[in-house]
């Protein structure tokens, strides 16, 4: 018997529901940038947070042809969100500065990374740039700019980490850890 394939059927575990009546509330009517925005993550990540009604959608990527698609996607979707794209590299502190100081964002869903193994062991300087020394720079920018909330999109490979890529991750979590830490 043929079938659509549901989730359930993929994971060797219960399926956990996401409390999503507060996740709501936590974005519903609230200024909230997505980083990272044209990747396979961040997408998902704006498509999921739009469906909870932010007031404003920022979304951020380097990349202006992924960005223009996520753009376009989620009109196509039938967006009620104002979606504002913005280009901008997450280690320019300057062009950081202006995205916070225009938009005064209640929420940051940092995205932005390289994630792909094998080129990171090959770029080492390049994933601690972008995965360890932008994530520093924006959550600095976060807190400066009093934002309420910066979440850190991490990844499976930190823990215990094996490879550049996770390392570099690994280190942007301590990063992340130790501000949040010293300024409750």
């Amino acid at each position: 018997q043929l079938r659509p394939v549901e989730v359930h059927d993929l994971l060797p575990r219960e399926v956990v529901p996401l409390e999503t009546s507060n996740i709501r509330a936590l974005i519903e009517g609230r200024t909230v940038i997505v980083t990272g925005a044209g990747g396979s993550i961040g997408g998902e990540l704006c498509r999921q947070i739009e469906s909870c009604s932010p007031g404003k959608l920022i979304i951020l990527d380097q990349s202006e042809g992924l960005l223009f698609q996520t753009q376009r996607q989620m009109a196509l979707e039938g967006s009620g969100t104002s979606i504002v794209p913005v280009i901008c590299d997450v280690l320019d502190e300057q062009r950081v500065a202006w995205v916070f100081r225009q938009f005064r964002p209640h929420l940051v869903f940092h995205a932005a990374a390289h994630k792909h193994v094998f080129l990171m062991e090959n770029q080492p300087g390049e994933a601690l740039k972008n995965n360890t020394i932008a994530t520093a720079r924006l959550a600095r920018a976060a807190l400066e700019h009093n934002t309420e909330r910066f979440i850190f999109i991490s990844t499976d490979k930190a823990v215990n980490p094996t490879s550049v890529m996770g390392a570099s991750k690994r280190l942007a979590e301590i990063y992340v850890q130790s501000l949040a830490a010293a300024n409750p």
